[in-house]
């Protein structure tokens, strides 16, 4: 019986939390509109950039190399698995965002 009420619980969990994400969304929304806001502030057209994508995409890519260097380590060490793959994923992902921004950055100096 326990077994089956963690991922019900799980569910509920993250149903519960997009449920009122997007109540409040909608409140705010509704609000904004009432007091005079443009409904074209709402559209989601043009959010997703060519810069996110390449943001995802670095990052991704980080968290691969994060991944294949946790194992190296994991076989070439005794470091507890554990750790290494925690560690390499969060140091390798960082890094992408890192040299995503640098290089955003970079690319906005040279387009002035």
């Amino acid at each position: 019986m326990e077994d089956i009420l963690i991922p019900i619980g799980f569910f509920a969990a993250v149903f519960g939390i997009v449920y009122i994400v997007t109540w409040a969304r909608h409140k705010e929304k509704m609000s904004m509109i009432e007091k005079g806001a443009d409904p074209a502030l709402f559209s989601r057209k043009g959010r997703l950039t060519s810069y996110n994508t390449f943001k995802y995409g670095l990052f991704f890519i980080g968290i691969a190399i994060g991944i294949v260097l946790a194992d190296l380590l994991t076989n070439a060490t005794q470091l507890d698995e554990v750790g290494a793959y925690f560690s390499m994923i969060l140091l390798f992902g960082g890094l992408a965002l890192v040299v995503a921004y640098l290089l955003r950055n970079k690319l906005q100096k040279s387009d002035e």
